[in-house]
């Protein structure tokens, strides 16, 4: 459903933005994210389980919260951009950008022209409340979208001011184990090489103006990443609180 895009503000507000990776592409366990109060839920499309009609599902579970629903994709391709912003998602989370032109042709198919090239088809969409709100959406343009991009890269490293500068990103999310593996370090996230990169980014974000995104790691909690300027912070996945929860629950049981 098209409707305000409350985490979006709050950023904008220089606000934290708390939320959770929801693998398990299930409605009622993306209902439950919404409901437990986070700020939103990150629908994995990359490596979690479902497909479009189970990430619909879960969009829709999320419309009922005031959890905003952000879906990860599984690659750059505009095409798959196109799909997630027609069926409403309020945030698209897209994995391994590389270069600006490569930030820029993203953004590029989030947008109507004459900002972009998303082709048009607002009058039926769900994202237009199946074209009830289709003057609204047309008019908003993507106003209402959360645009993340992810640095997994050295080559991302090198370029991260230029591909936060472009018009029509939100948030940089650090993307720290794939990071990690290709500068060498797989996991140690404490390795001057992993440390020296996440500085970088940290600058190039804040030099382009836009918000920065991450996760708690070992030597980096909560407090840590709200005093180095993150706001949208994903706290965890679903599966291993799920796991962990279950785990210290059925140990209690061994005496």
């Amino acid at each position: 459903m098209f409707r305000p895009n409350r985490t979006k503000q709050k950023l904008l507000e220089d606000t934290p933005a708390y939320g959770v990776l929801h693998s398990l592409a299930h409605p009622q366990v993306a209902e439950l994210i919404g409901l437990a109060g986070c700020d939103f839920a990150v629908i994995d499309g990359e490596h979690g389980l479902g497909g479009e009609a189970q990430h619909v599902a879960c969009v829709q579970a999320l419309a009922a919260t005031a959890a905003t629903s952000v879906l990860r994709i599984p690659s750059r391709d505009p095409v798959r951009v196109k799909r997630a912003l027609d069926v409403g998602v309020e945030g698209l989370l897209v994995p391994d950008v590389r270069t600006p032109e490569e930030a820029a042709a993203i953004a590029g198919a989030c947008f109507y022209p004459p900002r972009g090239q998303r082709g048009f088809a607002a009058g039926t969409l769900r994202a237009a409340n199946y074209g009830f709100a289709v003057d609204d959406y047309v008019a908003s343009n993507g106003g209402e979208l959360l645009l993340c991009l992810m640095i997994e890269s050295a080559e991302g490293v090198d370029k991260v001011a230029e591909i936060a500068a472009v018009d029509g990103v939100d948030v940089i999310q650090v993307g720290p184990f794939d990071l990690s593996y290709e500068l060498g370090v797989p996991g140690q996230f404490d390795h001057p090489r992993f440390v020296e990169a996440l500085q970088r980014i940290e600058a190039g974000v804040r030099a382009a103006g836009k918000v920065l995104g991450g996760m708690p790691l070992p030597g980096l909690d909560l407090d840590r990443l709200l005093d180095r300027g993150y706001r949208m912070i994903t706290l965890g996945a679903d599966i291993p609180m799920l796991a962990g929860a279950l785990r210290a629950a059925v140990g209690g049981t061994r005496r």
